[in-house]
Formats: C-alpha cells, structure tokens, sequence
C-alpha cells in the first residue's frame, strides 16, 4: 500500500512538475512574442503560486514531505521519474529561467 501511495505522489509530482515547465515555455513564448493576455497571468501565478509554496516551506516540495511521512525513503519522492541530476538542480535552473523571463516580458512591455 505504502508503495502505491508514494507511486501516486510520484505521479502527481510528475505531472505538476510537466504543467510547470510548459508554464515556463510559454512565459518565453509571450516574451518572445511580446504576447500579453490572460493566460500569461495563469502561468505568471501558477509559477508564483509554486515558488511561494517552496518558499514557505523552506526550499522544499510538500509532496517530499507526504512521500517520507508514508515511507518513501528521505527525499526519494524528489526524482519524479527523472534523472536524479536534473532534479537536483531543477529549483536553480528554474529560477534563473524565470528570472530571465520577467526582465525579457518587462523590457518588452516597455519598449513597444
């Protein structure tokens, strides 16, 4: 049972994991194409949403913390069925990305 819980986890992580990095695509599509409209903002908030989340829990997914508490080995939840050297670093990739979008999306919405 505990094996099928952490599968889950590990497959909503998964799938939240996905939604967030097509919300980054399409940050760097609106950027790119100076595209400004509603679903801008859904990604914007789904990104921050996220971002605020882990920083409200010091750095850390809440999905690890459900994984260990039903037995996952300590922090095993994070590999989300990727190479464990991509989700080592996928919090500092992202940043940066993220990072660098808002100043592309700003300088855009500026400039124009």
């Amino acid at each position: 049972m505990a094996n099928t819980r952490i599968f889950a986890i590990k497959l909503v992580h998964s799938i939240i994991f996905i939604f967030m990095v097509a919300c980054l695509g399409y940050i760097l599509y609106c950027a790119a194409a100076r595209r400004y409209d509603w679903t801008l903002l859904v990604a914007l908030a789904a990104i921050f949403i996220e971002g605020l989340a882990l920083l409200l829990n010091r750095g850390r997914c809440p999905l690890t913390t459900l994984a260990e508490r039903w037995g996952a080995a300590s922090g095993t939840v994070t590999d989300i069925f990727l190479p464990e050297w991509l989700t080592r670093h996928t919090f500092k990739i992202s940043t940066v990305i993220v990072v660098i979008e808002l100043v592309w999306l700003a300088w855009g919405y500026f400039t124009r």
